[in-house]
C-alpha cells in the first residue's frame, strides 16, 4: 500500500510537471526549464524513475526551443576577459539573446555561470567554452557541473553559429561515451544525470536518460527491494601528455 508521504511526494512532482507543461504551451521556456528541473530533482530523490522519464520530455523540449531561439539570432559574442564577463553577470551589461563563446583566460565555470544567469533572466543563450589551443592545434571544449566534460575539436576558419552548434554536439556526444552501457540501468541513470546536469543542451543526452529511467523503473518493479545509489566517480577527462593545452 502506498503511504501518505509517498502520495504527497508524487502529487507534488505531478503538480510541478503540470506547471512545466503549461509553461511550455504558453511559450515560457525558461519557466518550463526551471519547473522541470525542480520536478526532476524531486523525482530523483524519491527514486521515482518513471516520473523522471516523463519530466525529461518538457525539459528537453524547452531547452531545444531556447537553443533554437538563441541560434536564430545568427550572432556569436566572444568573451575573453573577466571584465567583459563580469559586466553581464552583475547586470551592468544586458545579456542579449544569441550564442556566446567563452575563451581563455575564462574557464568552464564562467560559461556555466553565464548560462545560469541568462536562464534566470529568461534570455535564450547557447554557450560554448574553449580552453587554450593544444600543441596538436586542437581547441579543447569544456563544461563543468557535477562532473567535468571535455573534448577536442579543430579550430574553425570562422566562429559562427553553425560551428557553435557542432561544438556543442561534439561535447554532448563525448559525454555519452563516458557512460558504460554495460552498467545496470540504475547506475546509468546516475551517470547520465550527472552528464546532463553538466552538458544541458544536448538532445541525445536527454533521450539516453529517458531510456535509462524507463529501464530502471522496470528493474525496480521486477526487483522489489531497496537499492542504493552507486558511488560517484570522477569523470574528468585528462589530456595525454603530448596534447596539453598551451598556456
Amino acid at each position: 500500500m502506498t503511504t501518505s508521504r509517498a502520495r504527497t511526494a508524487g502529487d507534488r512532482i505531478d503538480e510541478l510537471m503540470e506547471e512545466a507543461s503549461q509553461a511550455l504551451i504558453a511559450g515560457r521556456y525558461a519557466d518550463t526549464e526551471r519547473l522541470a528541473l525542480e520536478a526532476l530533482l524531486q523525482a530523483h530523490q524519491a527514486l521515482d524513475y518513471e516520473r523522471m522519464a516523463r519530466v525529461l520530455l518538457p525539459l528537453q523540449e524547452s531547452r531545444r526551443l531556447r537553443r533554437q531561439q538563441a541560434s536564430d539570432v545568427k550572432k556569436v559574442t566572444r568573451l575573453s576577459s573577466y571584465a567583459d564577463l563580469e559586466a553581464y553577470l552583475t547586470g551592468n551589461k544586458t545579456i542579449q539573446r544569441g550564442c556566446y563563446l567563452i575563451e581563455p583566460p575564462l574557464v568552464g565555470a564562467d560559461g556555466r555561470e553565464l548560462r545560469e544567469r541568462a536562464l534566470s533572466e529568461d534570455v535564450p543563450v547557447f554557450v560554448i567554452v574553449r580552453e587554450p589551443e593544444t600543441r596538436l592545434n586542437q581547441w579543447p571544449i569544456v563544461m563543468v557541473g557535477p562532473v567535468t566534460v571535455r573534448t577536442r575539436v579543430s579550430p574553425p576558419k570562422k566562429v559562427d553559429v553553425a560551428w557553435m552548434l557542432q561544438a556543442g554536439e561534439a561535447l554532448g556526444d563525448h559525454a555519452l561515451t563516458q557512460v558504460d552501457p554495460a552498467d545496470d540501468a540504475i547506475a546509468r541513470v546516475e551517470h547520465l544525470l550527472e552528464m546532463l546536469s553538466t552538458v544541458a543542451d544536448h538532445e541525445k543526452l536527454h533521450q539516453a536518460l529517458i531510456a535509462a529511467c524507463l529501464e530502471a523503473h522496470a528493474l525496480v518493479l521486477a526487483t522489489p527491494k531497496k537499492r542504493g545509489r552507486p558511488r560517484k566517480e570522477d569523470q574528468d577527462d585528462d589530456f595525454p601528455e603530448d596534447d596539453e593545452p598551451i598556456i
